[in-house]
């Protein structure tokens, strides 16, 4: 018999009934002045898994809104095997690794490609990195990833950066772009991460219970809260990773809100304060 997952014991508020200490919280992230943001596949291509210009069309102008107040915003995305995928009329994803890899590599051509086009539309110059776990593990190379990107920023260039597919076997088994955004934001020393997916937050049991209901804040990350999570995620990837960079994140004093792609104006409302996704408070706060 399958159980349904346990619910998290975290007292979770309803929209209706919305707590005054989360206001106080959420005001402070008007003040972030660097801000890594990742976005997942699915937030980019639509069911055929090609690229979705309308849903980059939308990212990109919500960054840019960003950018307007001053922000300096690094992206980390998702989305090169997908757009693999449908570059190449492939009829689903491949499961084998040498063809995920494929995939990646012709995917990540048509990615940043999407990406020049609509942030050329704004007059707005982007860079590509991608990177491994070598470039946070050997301190030359993570000391050359910290320059790098301190210099892009100084020239106000938006840095737009992925795993690298093509090589990196654990990013694509397990899915943890959400990770790589975390030693990003540490390595950048950014005042706020928000990881955007498809579902509105952490919820105190399955997303897809109807008596679930969404956490709007976490003060911290605890493995209870993290085993409840695995088991409601049915695995690694998904929410589990999510919460896991929210843990490294927040440990590293750095706030971060998972949150709706889809969302109307989703960036501007959770710099403005608007109680939008889960909030995770920095260690100490």
């Amino acid at each position: 018999m399958c159980h349904a997952p346990p619910k998290l014991n975290l007292k979770p508020t309803r929209k209706s009934n919305v707590g005054d200490e989360v206001i106080p919280e959420r005001k402070k992230l008007r003040a972030a002045k660097r801000i890594v943001i990742k976005i997942g596949t699915k937030s980019l291509t639509g069911d055929n898994s090609k690229l979705d210009q309308k849903k980059v069309g939308k990212f990109v102008s919500d960054i840019m809104a960003l950018r307007k107040l001053g922000k300096e915003v690094l992206i980390v995305t998702s989305g090169a095997i997908g757009a693999g995928v449908g570059r190449l009329g492939l009829p689903k994803r491949p499961k084998q690794l040498p063809a995920l890899q494929a995939a990646a590599a012709v995917g990540q051509v048509k990615l940043m490609e999407v990406y020049e086009k609509n942030f050329g539309a704004h007059n707005q110059t982007i860079s590509q990195l991608l990177l491994s776990s070598e470039d946070f593990t050997d301190p030359t190379r993570y000391n050359n990833f910290k320059n790098t990107l301190s210099t892009l920023l100084q020239w106000g260039v938006i840095p737009i950066i992925n795993e690298n597919d093509t090589v990196a076997t654990d990013e694509i088994r397990v899915g943890d772009n959400d990770v790589l955004s975390a030693y990003v934001a540490k390595g950048a020393k950014v005042g706020l991460l928000i990881l955007l997916s498809d579902i509105h937050g952490l919820y105190d049991g399955s997303p897809t219970d109807g008596e679930s209901v969404m956490i709007p804040l976490v003060r911290r990350v605890t493995p209870k809260i993290e085993r409840s999570v695995l088991k409601s995620s049915g695995g690694f990837g998904g929410m589990f990773t999510k919460v896991q960079a929210a843990r490294m994140a927040s440990e590293a004093g750095i706030p971060v809100v998972i949150a709706n792609a889809r969302a109307k104006d989703v960036l501007m409302r959770i710099i403005e304060g608007e109680e939008v996704g889960t909030l995770f408070l920095p260690r100490g706060d």
